[in-house]
């Protein structure tokens, strides 16, 4: 399995949200969704991705972190 910065994905209840994605972008989540999924289980739908990818790249903006301490009080 590839090594991918995403982990396992949290089975939470679904918000809806609508959202347009370009082509390559879909194509490329459902590839990644495809690698995250456990051998032999069905791939991840790029759906369930978004929210993780979003979370983890804010978790880990080092700038975002900086500029956020403020509003943390």
């Amino acid at each position: 399995m590839a090594k991918l910065k995403l982990g396992p994905i949290a089975d939470e209840k679904p918000v809806k949200v609508t959202l347009e994605l370009p082509g390559s972008l879909h194509s490329d989540l459902k590839i990644y969704g495809e690698l995250l999924a456990d051998p032999g289980a069905a791939p991840i739908e790029p759906v369930r991705l978004i929210v993780p990818m979003l979370e983890r790249f804010v978790a880990t903006d080092r700038g975002f972190a900086k500029a956020r301490r403020p509003f943390d009080n």
